[in-house]
């Protein structure tokens, strides 16, 4: 029984992740999105490097035989924007803690 409710929540889990990632990631592809991104004075092709390896990353979660990958793929590059931001001296990187959190939690229990 508290097996079925873990396959639950982590299934909930996955499919929160994917969908808020893949709608994120999206926006921050949009071509607005640009004008603040060069605040960060990094080159636009990061911007748009991180936007479509969240965007991969998050299809790959959403399907059912790749999820694993998806969610290891998504977990590494949170882990480089993580460190992006500190190099750049921007600190707020909580939701991408939580984000890398998520992700390895999918990726570590689906595989059960």
């Amino acid at each position: 029984m508290a097996d079925q409710r873990s396959k639950i929540a982590l299934t909930g889990l996955q499919w929160t992740l994917g969908i808020v990632i893949l709608i994120e990631s999206v926006l921050f592809l949009l071509p607005a999105a640009a004008h603040d991104f060069a605040r960060t004075h990094m080159p636009n092709f990061v911007r748009l490097f991180l936007g479509f390896g969240e965007a991969a990353g998050s299809v790959l979660l959403l399907i059912p035989r790749t999820a694993i990958r998806g969610a290891w793929f998504l977990a590494a590059i949170f882990v480089l924007a993580i460190v992006l931001h500190l190099l750049h001296g921007i600190y707020n990187v909580g939701n991408l803690a939580i984000y890398t959190a998520a992700a390895w939690a999918v990726a570590v229990g689906t595989g059960k």
